[in-house]
């Protein structure tokens, strides 16, 4: 099925059983490493509701991943084949982890903590990090998602398939973000989505080098308004944008300065929509698509009480532990939202842009 066939039948199919009418909507995904099993749960959670055609996919890091290995099994199995892809994804993910140095400390296993905080390996690693490069490093360069990452998607079938896919990753030279499309999304187009600098020497893709897709747009909202044709995009944010009190200790400054720079490009588009939609005209050119676009989110109180060091926890119930809360999560958003998809916002954008 065509693109333009897949948004036809969407808007023009009206189901037997007189559920709701088939509609469009995108998918923005964030990044957030192991964290990212959590979008798993929403994504599984919404490919259950088949009046639910995704169109189109922005994602970054861990949301890329997300997003590429749904489309590639989308198009070889459909909503079930997106799902098992994902499953199997993710499954691969934690036993490449199995023989991770990276583990939770006996007290934290204990306790039911995910923190990998007490990790004298973890402690190690985050403060050579802050002073040695990877490029001192035999193995600097070495990413174990890219065996995985090769055996999880097919990019003939990302290339060709329904699902418009969109990858951010950050030119190192200019410190803009590059978005990959599908003809261009590869493996390795997916590490350099997911490039953490002090971790991971730059990925070179025709040239150029980049690092994580986060510093520029996490995730890129711009193409989905203008090469879409939904009105509605459901955003997975698993990085926090509040957290009470102030953070005192090193690595909860640290934690914290992470999330807001992870956050900061994605608040800044969505004010740019809601002050362009303030302007905008409903009726005619382009700036109808702003007035009309409808911005939903997804999110869990789950992610804010979790740190940075859980989201290179790759342990199999850690992931499944997310991936129920992202079930839940959607399945939350679905029972309050079901009803608003396709006829306004339930994110408010007007509040966004207060005090700009």
């Amino acid at each position: 099925m065509t693109r333009t066939a897949l948004s036809e039948t969407a808007s023009k199919a009206v189901r037997p059983n007189g559920g709701p009418k088939p509609h469009i909507v995108d998918l923005a995904l964030q990044g957030g490493g192991a964290h990212g099993a959590f979008t798993w749960g929403v994504l599984d959670r919404i490919l259950e509701e088949d009046w639910l055609v995704i169109d189109a996919i922005s994602g970054t890091s861990a949301g890329a991943m997300n997003a590429a290995v749904l489309a590639s099994g989308y198009t070889r199995g459909g909503r079930e084949g997106a799902r098992q892809a994902l499953g199997d994804f993710w499954r691969k993910v934690a036993d490449s982890a199995r023989f991770s140095p990276f583990k939770r400390s006996p007290l934290d296993v204990l306790l039911g903590r995910w923190t990998l905080d007490n990790s004298p390996l973890f402690v190690a690693m985050d403060m050579m990090s802050r002073v040695v490069s990877p490029y001192s490093l035999q193995l600097g360069g070495a990413n174990p998602l890219e065996d995985i990452l090769a055996q999880s998607i097919d990019v003939e079938a990302i290339a060709n398939g329904p699902i418009k896919l969109f990858v951010t990753a950050t030119n190192v030279r200019t410190g803009r973000g590059r978005v990959f499309r599908n003809h261009e999304i590869t493996p390795k187009a997916l590490l350099a989505s997911a490039c953490l600098p002090t971790l991971f020497q730059a990925i070179e893709i025709d040239g150029e080098s980049y690092w994580d897709g986060g510093y520029s747009g996490n995730p890129t909202m711009t193409p989905l308004i203008r090469e879409s044709d939904a009105l509605d995009t459901i955003l997975v944010q698993i990085n926090p944008v509040e957290r009470d009190g102030t953070p005192n200790t090193a690595r909860e400054i640290l934690n914290r300065l992470n999330e807001i720079s992870f956050n900061a490009v994605l608040l800044k588009e969505l004010r740019m929509m809601a002050l362009l939609r303030r302007g905008a005209n409903p009726e005619t050119g382009e700036g109808a698509r702003w007035a009309h676009m409808r911005v939903h989110r997804i999110t869990s109180q789950t992610m804010a009480e979790l740190g940075y060091s859980s989201k290179l926890n790759a342990e199999w119930d850690f992931l499944t532990m997310l991936y129920e809360e992202g079930r839940k999560s959607a399945e939350s958003f679905y029972h309050s939202h079901k009803d608003h998809i396709g006829q306004r916002s339930t994110l408010d954008l007007d509040e966004l842009a207060e005090g700009v």
